[in-house]
């Protein structure tokens, strides 16, 4: 499948590729046809500098060959390869197909390591040494650069090694995660809620739910309009994970801490997105994932190491 967004960039390409091979052969086309009358000493009359003199030698013949054969490559590299646009080639190669086929060949020499795992329940497998170890690479290559090494995240991405979870922590739920990905919507919510009075209410009110640092005064006048917020973060800021929607009654902040955090998110809202890894990772790949995930917070180690 093309990259292209559309037919021109293709003909863009190939125009660009054609007039450059055309016009380097044209250059040396004209370059062996052209004759400079030369004096008796053989250069051409041109003086720089008082006495240095352009000499009327010819181009050599390895330098003319190399060029050539430069010429000749291109052609056929094209006539066989990718390189002309949206032209696949004659050998229909791509490095997109090599990349696919070398991921193919890798995934069914693993199969039988992972078949051993594939009918074991996940608080098993997390429990499994071996599996933890492929897990744990699992997460290095595909989920660190987000979660961190350590799992525990950072502003904006969730710790993975407690119990708070977005949309529930159970080994079915983490399987989903994984496979199909995630996308939290929070929309703004200002106009909802009020003024930017209001606003700053709703703020010490939130704040108020886990006993966080507040101001009193302002979170009971908050308590009323947070209302448009319950719908989804619960009466009692409980959260609701079918939603997505996380606790606001503990001390876990994915997205920052204080008054001023808060009044940014209900201002302007915020959006996150879980990439899915179904195309990356093969299903028995994605399930001992997930048991190490889940292991992490479940202590799948120690439970591992008991008798």
């Amino acid at each position: 499948m093309s990259d292209f967004i559309n037919n021109f960039w293709s003909n863009y390409v190939i125009a660009a590729t054609v007039l450059s091979i055309l016009g380097c052969a044209i250059l040396l086309w004209m370059t062996a046809r052209k004759r400079v009358v030369a004096d008796k000493d053989n250069t051409t009359g041109h003086v720089w500098d008082e006495d240095l003199r352009e000499a009327n030698n010819p181009l050599p013949l390895w330098w003319v060959g190399l060029f050539i054969i430069t010429i000749v490559f291109a052609v056929g590299y094209l006539a066989f390869f990718p390189g002309l646009g949206s032209v696949q080639g004659k050998l229909g190669w791509s490095s997109a197909g090599e990349y696919k086929a070398e991921v193919e060949k890798a995934n069914a020499e693993l199969a039988p390591v992972y078949a051993r795992f594939a009918s074991a329940p996940v608080e098993q497998v997390a429990a499994d040494p071996a599996a933890r170890a492929i897990g744990e690479r699992l997460f290095m290559n595909n989920c660190a650069q987000c979660h961190g090494s350590d799992a525990r995240g950072s502003k904006g991405f969730p710790n993975l090694t407690d119990n708070d979870w977005l949309h529930g922590g159970t080994p079915d739920k983490i399987i989903e995660t994984i496979t199909m990905g995630r996308v939290g919507v929070m929309p703004p919510m200002a106009a909802a809620v009020g003024s930017a009075d209001d606003v700053k209410n709703v703020a010490n009110y939130v704040l108020s739910l886990s006993g966080s640092p507040h101001d009193s005064v302002r979170a009971g006048l908050g308590k009323a309009k947070f209302a448009v917020c319950a719908a989804c973060h619960g009466a009692d800021g409980g959260g609701n994970q079918a939603l997505g929607a996380p606790r606001l009654n503990d001390n876990i902040w994915l997205h920052g801490y204080g008054e001023a955090a808060i009044i940014a998110m209900v201002n302007n809202g915020k959006q996150n997105v879980m990439p899915a890894q179904n195309e990356r990772l093969t299903e028995a790949q994605i399930r001992v994932l997930a048991s190490y995930v889940w292991g992490l917070s479940h202590n799948a180690t120690t439970a591992s190491a008991k008798p």
